[in-house]
């Protein structure tokens, strides 16, 4: 199966409500947490040139990820990973994150680049990306990038644990240890 992955424009606004809802099906049906975000928060990434979509050869929709940044750019996070379901298991989802991560290599060079995960397969991505594991210190310590979480459902194991640890496994490319692999 062949794809399109690109850098998302305002254009593919017209997605952000499927792109949404898909990613608190998944979440559910996984039983995980996510962050809930919005269709407009979804468009402004988008509006930004920090998302990346992707596109069947007939042209539907079939994935999506977006760049966040935090304390003032010394951070960036890679979100909101979401496959449609249809086209799963066809490596779609690495394809989206070697694209996230090189538009977010191009846009901020310096930062260290991070994600929080429960998935095996996108902790696999990542590590061939050049992410390793590491410990939530090791995180922004933004407060606003921590209130994202409360929407999700392990919300209180975080609180519980002085936002030390959760479910999710933190992982970081620090472009500093020159540690990409790709």
């Amino acid at each position: 199966m062949k794809f399109v992955v690109r850098q998302a424009t305002p254009e593919d606004g017209d997605f952000a409500q499927m792109i949404v809802d898909e990613m608190a099906s998944s979440a559910k049906v996984r039983g995980t947490g996510i962050a809930k975000r919005t269709p407009e928060y979804v468009q402004t990434k988008m509006k930004e040139g920090k998302a990346v979509i992707a596109f069947s050869e007939e042209g539907a929709w079939a994935g999506f990820c977006y760049i966040e940044t935090w304390t003032h750019g010394e951070f960036v996070a890679n979100s909101g990973l979401i496959v449609n379901p249809e086209f799963r298991n066809h490596g779609l989802a690495r394809m989206i994150k070697e694209a996230v991560f090189n538009l977010s290599r191009e846009k901020f060079p310096e930062a260290k680049i991070f994600g929080l995960t429960t998935g095996l397969a996108v902790m696999k991505i990542n590590s061939n990306l050049g992410y390793s594991p590491v410990t939530y210190s090791e995180l922004t310590q933004d407060e606003e990038f921590w209130a994202g979480c409360k929407s999700c459902v392990n919300y209180d194991i975080l609180v519980s644990k002085g936002r030390k640890n959760c479910l999710c496994t933190a992982m970081l490319f620090d472009p500093k240890k020159k540690q990409n692999k790709s």
